[in-house]
Protein backbone atom coordinates (compact mmCIF):
# COMPACT_ATOMS: atom_id res chain seq x y z
CA UNK A 1 0.00 0.00 0.00
CA UNK A 2 1.40 3.35 -1.03
CA UNK A 3 1.11 6.10 1.52
CA UNK A 4 1.23 9.83 0.77
CA UNK A 5 4.63 10.04 2.50
CA UNK A 6 6.12 7.64 -0.05
CA UNK A 7 5.37 10.03 -2.91
CA UNK A 8 8.12 12.57 -3.59
CA UNK A 9 6.61 15.91 -4.36
CA UNK A 10 8.19 17.80 -7.28
CA UNK A 11 7.72 21.50 -7.78
CA UNK A 12 5.28 22.36 -10.45
CA UNK A 13 6.91 24.11 -13.41
CA UNK A 14 5.21 26.92 -15.17
CA UNK A 15 4.57 26.46 -18.88
CA UNK A 16 7.12 28.08 -21.19
CA UNK A 17 4.50 30.50 -22.44
CA UNK A 18 3.98 31.84 -18.88
CA UNK A 19 7.67 32.20 -18.02
CA UNK A 20 9.12 35.71 -18.03
CA UNK A 21 11.39 36.55 -20.97
CA UNK A 22 15.05 35.78 -20.38
CA UNK A 23 14.29 33.18 -17.70
CA UNK A 24 16.53 30.10 -17.82
CA UNK A 25 15.06 26.89 -19.20
CA UNK A 26 14.32 24.73 -16.15
CA UNK A 27 14.01 21.59 -18.26
CA UNK A 28 17.76 21.63 -18.97
CA UNK A 29 20.45 20.90 -16.36
CA UNK A 30 22.35 23.91 -15.15
CA UNK A 31 25.98 24.01 -16.21
CA UNK A 32 28.28 25.44 -13.56
CA UNK A 33 31.68 26.58 -14.85
CA UNK A 34 34.76 25.24 -13.16
CA UNK A 35 36.16 27.51 -10.49
CA UNK A 36 39.83 28.40 -10.80
CA UNK A 37 41.00 29.49 -7.38
CA UNK A 38 44.64 29.85 -8.42
CA UNK A 39 43.73 32.03 -11.38
CA UNK A 40 41.66 34.35 -9.21
CA UNK A 41 44.40 34.53 -6.59
CA UNK A 42 47.11 35.45 -9.11
CA UNK A 43 44.75 37.99 -10.68
CA UNK A 44 44.14 39.60 -7.30
CA UNK A 45 47.88 39.73 -6.59
CA UNK A 46 48.53 41.30 -10.01
CA UNK A 47 45.85 43.94 -9.39
CA UNK A 48 47.33 44.67 -5.97
CA UNK A 49 50.84 45.11 -7.40
CA UNK A 50 49.50 47.32 -10.21
CA UNK A 51 47.60 49.47 -7.71
CA UNK A 52 50.72 49.86 -5.55
CA UNK A 53 52.86 50.89 -8.54
CA UNK A 54 50.21 53.30 -9.80
CA UNK A 55 49.85 54.84 -6.35
CA UNK A 56 53.62 55.28 -6.03
CA UNK A 57 53.77 57.02 -9.42
CA UNK A 58 50.80 59.32 -8.94
CA UNK A 59 51.49 60.35 -5.36
CA UNK A 60 55.25 60.76 -5.75
CA UNK A 61 55.97 64.49 -5.80
CA UNK A 62 59.38 63.90 -7.42
CA UNK A 63 57.69 63.30 -10.78
CA UNK A 64 56.41 66.90 -10.72
CA UNK A 65 53.30 66.24 -12.79
CA UNK A 66 52.52 69.94 -13.01
CA UNK A 67 55.81 70.45 -14.84
CA UNK A 68 55.02 67.49 -17.09
CA UNK A 69 51.70 69.04 -18.03
CA UNK A 70 53.30 72.43 -18.68
CA UNK A 71 55.93 71.11 -21.12
CA UNK A 72 53.89 68.29 -22.68
CA UNK A 73 52.57 70.37 -25.60
CA UNK A 74 55.25 73.03 -25.93
CA UNK A 75 56.40 73.89 -29.43
CA UNK A 76 59.94 72.55 -28.87
CA UNK A 77 58.64 69.15 -27.74
CA UNK A 78 56.09 68.93 -30.57
CA UNK A 79 58.72 69.87 -33.18
CA UNK A 80 60.98 67.12 -31.84
CA UNK A 81 58.08 64.67 -31.93
CA UNK A 82 57.30 65.53 -35.56
CA UNK A 83 60.94 65.03 -36.53
CA UNK A 84 60.97 61.63 -34.79
CA UNK A 85 57.81 60.60 -36.65
CA UNK A 86 59.26 61.86 -39.94
CA UNK A 87 62.47 59.92 -39.38
CA UNK A 88 60.49 56.78 -38.55
CA UNK A 89 58.36 57.02 -41.70
CA UNK A 90 61.28 57.76 -44.04
CA UNK A 91 63.51 55.07 -42.55
CA UNK A 92 60.79 52.40 -42.68
CA UNK A 93 59.85 53.15 -46.31
CA UNK A 94 63.44 53.32 -47.57
CA UNK A 95 64.52 50.43 -45.37
CA UNK A 96 61.82 48.09 -46.64
CA UNK A 97 62.37 49.11 -50.26
CA UNK A 98 66.05 48.26 -49.93
CA UNK A 99 65.19 45.20 -47.84
CA UNK A 100 62.86 43.83 -50.53
CA UNK A 101 65.64 44.22 -53.09
CA UNK A 102 68.09 42.44 -50.80
CA UNK A 103 65.59 39.64 -50.11
CA UNK A 104 65.03 39.06 -53.83
CA UNK A 105 68.79 38.97 -54.36
CA UNK A 106 69.16 36.54 -51.45
CA UNK A 107 66.53 34.20 -52.94
CA UNK A 108 68.06 34.38 -56.40
CA UNK A 109 69.79 31.36 -57.91
CA UNK A 110 72.59 33.63 -59.13
CA UNK A 111 75.52 33.48 -56.66
CA UNK A 112 76.74 36.89 -57.87
CA UNK A 113 73.54 38.43 -56.46
CA UNK A 114 73.12 36.11 -53.50
CA UNK A 115 76.60 36.58 -52.00
CA UNK A 116 76.65 40.42 -51.76
CA UNK A 117 73.16 40.35 -50.23
CA UNK A 118 74.26 37.86 -47.59
CA UNK A 119 77.39 39.91 -46.87
CA UNK A 120 75.38 43.12 -46.50
CA UNK A 121 72.96 41.56 -44.02
CA UNK A 122 75.82 39.96 -42.13
CA UNK A 123 77.78 43.21 -41.72
CA UNK A 124 74.91 45.52 -40.75
CA UNK A 125 73.32 43.03 -38.35
CA UNK A 126 76.66 42.41 -36.65
CA UNK A 127 77.45 46.08 -35.98
CA UNK A 128 75.74 48.11 -33.22
CA UNK A 129 73.53 50.92 -34.46
CA UNK A 130 75.40 53.56 -32.46
CA UNK A 131 78.69 52.51 -34.05
CA UNK A 132 77.14 52.77 -37.51
CA UNK A 133 75.77 56.25 -36.84
CA UNK A 134 79.11 57.48 -35.51
CA UNK A 135 80.89 55.93 -38.49
CA UNK A 136 78.66 57.70 -41.00
CA UNK A 137 78.90 60.93 -39.03
CA UNK A 138 82.71 60.80 -39.38
CA UNK A 139 82.77 59.48 -42.94
CA UNK A 140 84.55 62.67 -44.00
CA UNK A 141 87.73 61.38 -42.35
CA UNK A 142 87.81 58.51 -44.87
CA UNK A 143 86.33 60.27 -47.90
CA UNK A 144 86.86 64.05 -47.74
CA UNK A 145 85.24 64.43 -51.17
CA UNK A 146 82.70 62.44 -53.14
CA UNK A 147 82.63 62.53 -56.91
CA UNK A 148 80.89 61.08 -59.94
CA UNK A 149 82.88 60.01 -62.95
CA UNK A 150 84.53 57.15 -64.77
CA UNK A 151 86.27 54.52 -62.58
CA UNK A 152 90.04 55.04 -62.71
CA UNK A 153 89.34 58.04 -64.94
CA UNK A 154 88.32 61.67 -64.76
CA UNK A 155 85.70 62.96 -62.34
CA UNK A 156 82.78 64.95 -63.71
CA UNK A 157 82.08 66.77 -60.44
CA UNK A 158 83.06 66.48 -56.79
CA UNK A 159 81.57 67.71 -53.51
CA UNK A 160 82.96 67.90 -49.99
CA UNK A 161 81.50 65.30 -47.67
CA UNK A 162 81.19 67.81 -44.83
CA UNK A 163 78.91 69.99 -46.94
CA UNK A 164 76.87 67.03 -48.20
CA UNK A 165 76.15 64.99 -45.07
CA UNK A 166 74.52 66.93 -42.26
CA UNK A 167 73.33 65.39 -38.99
CA UNK A 168 69.78 64.69 -40.20
CA UNK A 169 70.88 63.14 -43.51
CA UNK A 170 73.49 61.10 -41.68
CA UNK A 171 70.80 59.81 -39.32
CA UNK A 172 68.55 58.85 -42.26
CA UNK A 173 71.38 57.00 -44.02
CA UNK A 174 72.56 55.18 -40.91
CA UNK A 175 69.08 54.14 -39.77
CA UNK A 176 68.01 53.10 -43.28
CA UNK A 177 71.04 50.90 -43.90
CA UNK A 178 70.62 49.31 -40.47
CA UNK A 179 66.88 48.67 -40.83
CA UNK A 180 67.16 47.36 -44.40
CA UNK A 181 69.30 44.44 -43.19
CA UNK A 182 66.55 43.36 -40.80
CA UNK A 183 63.80 44.10 -43.32
CA UNK A 184 65.53 41.82 -45.84
CA UNK A 185 65.39 38.91 -43.41
CA UNK A 186 61.75 39.67 -42.52
CA UNK A 187 60.70 39.67 -46.18
CA UNK A 188 62.78 36.59 -46.99
CA UNK A 189 61.32 34.69 -44.04
CA UNK A 190 57.78 35.68 -45.04
CA UNK A 191 58.25 34.47 -48.60
CA UNK A 192 59.79 31.19 -47.45
CA UNK A 193 56.86 30.64 -45.06
CA UNK A 194 54.51 30.15 -48.03
CA UNK A 195 54.17 26.50 -48.96
CA UNK A 196 55.92 25.60 -52.20
CA UNK A 197 52.78 23.81 -53.35
CA UNK A 198 51.11 27.21 -53.81
CA UNK A 199 53.71 28.20 -56.39
CA UNK A 200 53.52 24.82 -58.10
CA UNK A 201 49.74 25.08 -58.34
CA UNK A 202 50.04 28.57 -59.84
CA UNK A 203 52.53 27.32 -62.40
CA UNK A 204 50.19 24.47 -63.28
CA UNK A 205 47.46 27.05 -63.97
CA UNK A 206 49.81 28.88 -66.33
CA UNK A 207 50.34 31.99 -64.18
CA UNK A 208 53.50 33.98 -64.74
CA UNK A 209 56.12 34.31 -62.00
CA UNK A 210 55.30 37.97 -61.47
CA UNK A 211 51.57 37.30 -61.20
CA UNK A 212 52.20 34.35 -58.89
CA UNK A 213 54.35 36.48 -56.63
CA UNK A 214 51.89 39.38 -56.58
CA UNK A 215 48.58 37.52 -56.26
CA UNK A 216 49.48 34.32 -54.38
CA UNK A 217 52.84 34.44 -52.60
CA UNK A 218 52.88 38.01 -51.25
CA UNK A 219 49.32 38.01 -49.75
CA UNK A 220 50.09 34.81 -47.86
CA UNK A 221 53.56 35.98 -46.86
CA UNK A 222 52.09 39.15 -45.36
CA UNK A 223 50.64 37.11 -42.50
CA UNK A 224 54.21 36.42 -41.40
CA UNK A 225 55.67 39.76 -42.44
CA UNK A 226 53.17 42.14 -40.80
CA UNK A 227 53.72 41.16 -37.11
CA UNK A 228 57.49 41.42 -37.41
CA UNK A 229 57.28 44.57 -39.51
CA UNK A 230 55.02 46.12 -36.88
CA UNK A 231 57.57 45.36 -34.20
CA UNK A 232 60.27 46.85 -36.41
CA UNK A 233 58.19 50.01 -36.87
CA UNK A 234 57.81 50.47 -33.11
CA UNK A 235 61.47 49.64 -32.58
CA UNK A 236 62.48 52.18 -35.22
CA UNK A 237 60.39 54.88 -33.54
CA UNK A 238 62.16 54.24 -30.24
CA UNK A 239 65.49 53.80 -32.01
CA UNK A 240 65.31 57.31 -33.43
CA UNK A 241 66.13 58.56 -29.93
CA UNK A 242 69.71 57.40 -30.49
CA UNK A 243 70.23 60.10 -33.14
CA UNK A 244 70.37 62.60 -30.28
CA UNK A 245 74.10 61.78 -30.10
CA UNK A 246 74.40 63.45 -33.52
CA UNK A 247 72.62 66.61 -32.26
CA UNK A 248 69.54 65.85 -34.35
CA UNK A 249 66.58 67.70 -32.83
CA UNK A 250 64.35 64.69 -32.29
CA UNK A 251 62.02 64.26 -29.32
CA UNK A 252 64.68 63.15 -26.84
CA UNK A 253 67.19 65.80 -27.89
CA UNK A 254 64.54 68.54 -27.62
CA UNK A 255 63.72 67.38 -24.10
CA UNK A 256 67.41 67.31 -23.22
CA UNK A 257 67.85 70.89 -24.37
CA UNK A 258 65.04 71.97 -22.05
CA UNK A 259 66.19 70.16 -18.91
CA UNK A 260 69.78 71.30 -19.46
CA UNK A 261 68.43 74.81 -18.88
CA UNK A 262 65.81 74.13 -16.19
CA UNK A 263 67.50 71.14 -14.46
CA UNK A 264 64.08 69.42 -14.27
CA UNK A 265 65.37 66.11 -15.57
CA UNK A 266 62.74 63.66 -14.31
CA UNK A 267 59.59 65.53 -15.44
CA UNK A 268 61.08 66.26 -18.88
CA UNK A 269 62.04 62.61 -19.33
CA UNK A 270 58.47 61.73 -18.36
CA UNK A 271 57.24 64.04 -21.15
CA UNK A 272 59.29 62.08 -23.70
CA UNK A 273 58.19 58.77 -22.17
CA UNK A 274 54.50 59.63 -22.33
CA UNK A 275 54.77 60.73 -25.97
CA UNK A 276 56.59 57.51 -26.92
CA UNK A 277 53.91 55.48 -25.12
CA UNK A 278 51.09 57.36 -26.87
CA UNK A 279 52.57 56.96 -30.35
CA UNK A 280 53.51 53.29 -29.90
CA UNK A 281 49.98 52.60 -28.64
CA UNK A 282 48.50 54.08 -31.81
CA UNK A 283 50.93 52.08 -33.93
CA UNK A 284 50.06 48.92 -32.00
CA UNK A 285 46.34 49.43 -32.68
CA UNK A 286 47.08 49.94 -36.37
CA UNK A 287 49.21 46.79 -36.42
CA UNK A 288 46.32 44.81 -34.89
CA UNK A 289 43.90 45.83 -37.64
CA UNK A 290 46.45 45.20 -40.40
CA UNK A 291 47.11 41.71 -39.00
CA UNK A 292 43.36 41.14 -38.81
CA UNK A 293 43.01 42.19 -42.46
CA UNK A 294 45.60 39.70 -43.70
CA UNK A 295 44.20 36.94 -41.46
CA UNK A 296 41.01 36.76 -43.53
CA UNK A 297 42.13 33.77 -45.57
CA UNK A 298 43.81 31.97 -42.68
CA UNK A 299 40.75 31.20 -40.54
CA UNK A 300 37.00 31.11 -40.96
CA UNK A 301 36.37 33.58 -38.16
CA UNK A 302 38.45 36.71 -37.71
CA UNK A 303 39.77 37.55 -34.25
CA UNK A 304 37.41 39.96 -32.48
CA UNK A 305 38.37 43.58 -32.21
CA UNK A 306 38.68 45.15 -28.73
CA UNK A 307 35.33 46.89 -29.28
CA UNK A 308 33.65 43.62 -30.29
CA UNK A 309 35.19 41.87 -27.28
CA UNK A 310 33.89 44.61 -24.99
CA UNK A 311 30.42 44.34 -26.50
CA UNK A 312 30.46 40.58 -25.98
CA UNK A 313 31.45 40.94 -22.33
CA UNK A 314 28.73 43.55 -21.76
CA UNK A 315 26.20 41.27 -23.45
CA UNK A 316 27.19 38.40 -21.16
CA UNK A 317 26.80 40.59 -18.08
CA UNK A 318 23.42 41.80 -19.35
CA UNK A 319 22.19 38.22 -19.85
CA UNK A 320 23.30 37.23 -16.35
CA UNK A 321 21.48 40.20 -14.86
CA UNK A 322 18.33 39.27 -16.76
CA UNK A 323 18.57 35.67 -15.59
CA UNK A 324 19.07 36.76 -11.98
CA UNK A 325 16.13 39.18 -12.20
CA UNK A 326 13.92 36.50 -13.76
CA UNK A 327 14.86 34.05 -10.99
CA UNK A 328 13.92 36.59 -8.32
CA UNK A 329 10.57 37.40 -9.92
CA UNK A 330 9.65 33.76 -10.67
CA UNK A 331 6.22 32.87 -9.18
CA UNK A 332 6.28 30.61 -6.13
CA UNK A 333 4.73 27.19 -6.85
CA UNK A 334 3.37 24.64 -4.44
CA UNK A 335 6.63 22.70 -4.32
CA UNK A 336 8.62 25.80 -3.35
CA UNK A 337 6.60 26.46 -0.20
Amino acid sequence: MVTPSDVTSTPARAPKSLRPPGAPDEDLPRIVPRRHAGRRLTGAVALLVFAMVLNSVIRNDAFQWDVVGRYFTTSAVLDGLLLSLWLTAVVMVLGFLLGILLAVMRLSANPVLRTPSWGYVWIFRSTPLLVQLLFWFNIGALYPTLGLGIPFGPQFFTVKTVNLLGPTLTAVIGLTLHESAYAAEVVRGGILSVDSGQTEAAQALGLSRRRTLRRIVVPQAMRSIVPTAGNMLIGTLKGTSIVSVLAVHDLLYSVQLIYNQTYQIIPLLMVATLWYIAVTTVLGVGQFYVERYYARGDSRTLPPTPLQRLRGQLGTVRLRLRAATAADTRPVTGGDR
